[in-house]
């Protein structure tokens, strides 16, 4: 199919840059393989040998890495919630045991991520969600299989929400992250929150729920 379109619109590529047929494809840090995708170890053994951070600007660029890969790994934004605390302007520098757990933790996942199936267009699609005291967390997964997971931490107003409210926008957000799997197709939510079923009956809501 594609050397058709190539054809029809009279686009060349070079065939000593080209590779057909292959099994694997090693696709900016990931390894795509025929049904399914995984985090590439080469690229990541710098994560594996990353020495303690000393500074806030150290503790950023490891997040910052580790978060490209933040979909193969479940309720990374909890996980890192003490890193991310020492590096806010207001928060002192204090490297605690919290804090060597998270880096310690975030650098196990990433060496052993799992493996996540691909997306197939025109099948349903099952999203599972939940939120604890740091933030929360989804994952989206088809036929029983994972293909992606994301998670975040509660902003300052967030933390004040009554459990409805939370658990109303933690479902928003799941479904909103991940939105371009989700489009004309059909969608299971499932919630831990029963209540949340009546939310088009209420015959009140307030304006956040509203929004």
């Amino acid at each position: 199919m594609t050397l058709q379109v190539l054809r029809e619109y009279q686009l060349y590529a070079k065939f000593g840059k080209c590779q057909l047929r292959l099994r694997l494809v090693t696709f900016v840090c990931h390894v795509v393989f025929h049904q399914r995708v995984d985090v590439d170890l080469k690229k990541i053994e710098a994560l594996k040998n990353w020495p303690r951070p000393l500074t806030p600007t150290c503790i950023r660029s490891f997040l910052g890495l580790s978060n490209y890969h933040g979909r193969f790994i479940e309720g990374f934004s909890t996980i890192a919630a003490p890193l991310t605390a020492i590096t806010k302007k207001k928060s002192k520098f204090e490297w605690s045991e919290t804090c060597e757990k998270s880096f310690l933790e975030l650098k196990d996942r990433l060496t052993s991520s799992p493996v996540l199936t691909l997306l197939r267009s025109g099948v349903g699609y099952v999203v599972y969600y939940d939120y604890s005291r740091v933030g929360l967390g989804c994952f989206l997964m088809r036929n029983g299989k994972v293909i992606a997971y994301a998670s975040r931490q509660f902003k300052i107003h967030e933390k004040n929400c009554p459990t409805y409210d939370l658990e109303l926008a933690a479902m928003l957000i799941a479904i909103k992250l991940r939105r371009h799997y989700l489009y004309d197709v059909h969608v299971d939510v499932f919630t831990g929150h029963k209540i949340l079923q009546y939310v088009f009956t209420q015959r009140e809501l307030n304006l956040r729920q509203r929004r």
